[in-house]
């Protein structure tokens, strides 16, 4: 069995935040009071994701006297994906839990996803708003996401995009969260080998300040998002499988089009002796031709992708879990 590595805190909390001012004292206070009711040690990272309001100005009057706060400020807002990741870079605890600014989030949660980390063995635990306090327009496309993300991925949550989860220190220190992709941290975390996933219900408060940071289009975006983290996460390694599979299929079809259709002008020509057209006046040949074209051309495309690949700097960055006995 390998040795643990010693942890200057129990619990890093990484809260991503854009205009949040009014909400961080009351936020910084309650978990505070949370975590040192359960005798946790813990350190909270607020990472100002470009706000044009104050929130600076109070994580900087926070930090005077709170030791366990820590604050990192974006030069401009570039996505909650940027600051978590950023923020994980930062965390030295041995469970590592992320949570919203807007006070929705309840750090009374916060101990028992500790517990179900470091007691139940999971690599992520995500939260589960089960009763939620938003407007129909974003709960039904939210219903919606979810089942096509729980489709694709194979991995059983009811709420991927929930800001309150817990991770083992491993993950974070393991994956790489850009663009949008931070709706898909458990379909990374488990194509990189975590698959321990776990849930939890957990509380969902009404808004106490300000409004949403969301609009509808980020459902339009998730999506997109999604297609591009399945393909990257299952071909990144091995593109051929992909392009090749596809140019297989597309030049058989196309082939086998051809075949039928010179078959049949063989047939009809030839052994009936009757007239019929050419096969290049037939619509159906310039369908084949077509298959035909995409087919090699996909080919083309896996061909050089694997070269891509095989040149590339992270070619060989595998991911190891533990070590035991080695310098």
């Amino acid at each position: 069995m390998s040795k643990r590595p010693s942890f200057p805190v129990e619990l890093s909390i990484v809260i991503p935040l854009l205009n949040e001012a009014e909400s961080l004292p009351e936020l910084t206070r309650w978990i505070h009071r949370v975590l040192a009711q359960h005798g946790l040690t813990y350190e909270v990272i607020l990472v100002d994701d470009g706000s044009t309001d104050t929130s600076w100005e109070v994580i900087e009057e926070l930090a005077e006297t709170d030791t366990h706060l820590r604050g990192i400020r974006f030069n401009r807002n570039y996505g909650k994906s940027a600051a978590l990741n950023v923020g994980f870079k930062e965390t030295t605890g041995r469970v590592v839990c992320t949570m919203d600014a807007d006070l929705q989030d309840s750090p009374e949660e916060l101990p028992e996803l500790y517990r179900m980390i470091t007691e139940q063995g999971y690599d992520l635990v995500s939260g589960w708003k089960k009763k939620r306090f938003d407007p129909l327009s974003k709960t039904i496309p939210t219903k919606l996401f979810n089942g096509a993300t729980r489709w694709l991925s194979g991995i059983q949550l009811h709420d991927f995009n929930c800001g309150l989860k817990a991770y083992d220190h491993r993950v974070v220190r393991s994956i790489e969260v850009y663009g949008e992709m931070h709706r898909y941290i458990p379909v990374i975390a488990k194509w990189a080998g975590f698959r321990k996933i776990g849930e939890k219900v957990v509380q969902h408060q009404e808004r106490k300040y300000g409004t949403t940071k969301f609009g509808l289009e980020r459902f339009v975006y998730g999506f997109l998002d999604l297609m591009s983290i399945t393909f990257v996460s299952r071909f990144r390694r091995r593109p051929m499988h992909f392009f090749g599979t596809m140019g297989t299929v597309s030049f058989l079809i196309g082939l086998l089009i051809t075949l039928w259709l010179v078959g049949e002008k063989v047939w009809y020509s030839w052994m009936l002796n009757l007239a019929t057209r050419n096969v290049t006046d037939q619509p159906l040949f310039f369908l084949a031709l077509t298959a035909i074209m995409i087919g090699a051309m996909l080919f083309l495309t896996g061909f050089l992708a694997e070269l891509i690949q095989l040149n590339g700097a992270n070619r060989n960055d595998y991911l190891v879990r533990d070590k035991v006995n080695l310098n």
